[in-house]
């Protein structure tokens, strides 16, 4: 009986081996979990082929010498400072004269001092205090034209712009120049001026407007030169 077992047996570990032997030569291959498409014929996977909001990045814009770039110009400024200057002096003098000379032709002679010895008493207080507070701000914002005018050997791109508009005896001028990034013109063509490197604008008004609020050279000189 036992060895009815034994011969039973064998047969079933030659197979064993023989499948263990067909498993390690042949490639092992790992049920795919997509259900797009033939089997055989399935893509790898990705947002740009699979995705339904994937939006790809559009390339840098080629830009070339000469070409128009939209610069849209946002300054804004703000300046608050205050100070207070407080200061005392005070000073005192006392002095005598107590000998003095007198010329007897070449010669010099002790002046006798009949009235006395010149005495000088003095004091002097001074005491000034000044507060003053500054708060300011400015803005600045429009859209302006601009031309490549040069392309630097790192690709950076020099903007030169101008604008000028003159209605009757009323002018308005506006300039600007820049140093901006390839990489920072935005694909609808535009570029912020905060992203413009050593940014120059100019802006010019002339007219009546200009005059009613500008100041004359009088009042220039007095606030220039005021004394106090």
């Amino acid at each position: 009986m036992i060895r009815g077992l034994a011969n039973c047996r064998w047969p079933s570990l030659i197979g064993l081996m023989l499948c263990g032997v067909l498993g390690f030569t042949s490639i092992a291959r790992g049920q795919s979990s997509s259900l797009l498409g033939d089997p055989h014929e399935r893509q790898a996977l990705g947002l740009a082929t699979h995705s339904w909001c994937f939006i790809d990045v559009p390339p840098i814009k080629d830009i070339q010498l000469n070409d128009i770039v939209t610069v849209i110009v946002d300054e804004k400024s703000q300046v608050i400072s205050e100070g207070e200057v407080e200061r005392r002096k005070r000073a005192s003098l006392q002095a005598t004269l107590a000998n003095w000379i007198w010329f007897d032709g070449l010669d010099l002679k002790p002046a006798p001092q009949s009235s006395g010895d010149p005495k000088i008493d003095a004091s002097m207080q001074n005491q000034y205090r000044a507060e003053a507070e500054l708060e300011t701000r400015d803005g600045m914002k429009f859209r302006i034209a601009a031309v490549v005018v040069d392309i630097r050997p790192n690709g950076n791109l020099v903007l030169e712009a101008h604008y000028s508009v003159k209605n009757n005896s009323e002018s308005w001028q506006r300039a600007l120049t820049g140093t901006v990034r390839r990489e920072d013109v935005l694909p609808n063509n535009t570029v912020l001026s905060e992203d413009i490197a050593d940014l120059r604008i100019q802006k010019i008004e002339h007219g009546h407007v200009r005059d009613g609020y500008r100041r004359g050279w009088l009042l220039k000189w007095l606030d220039k030169y005021q004394m106090f």
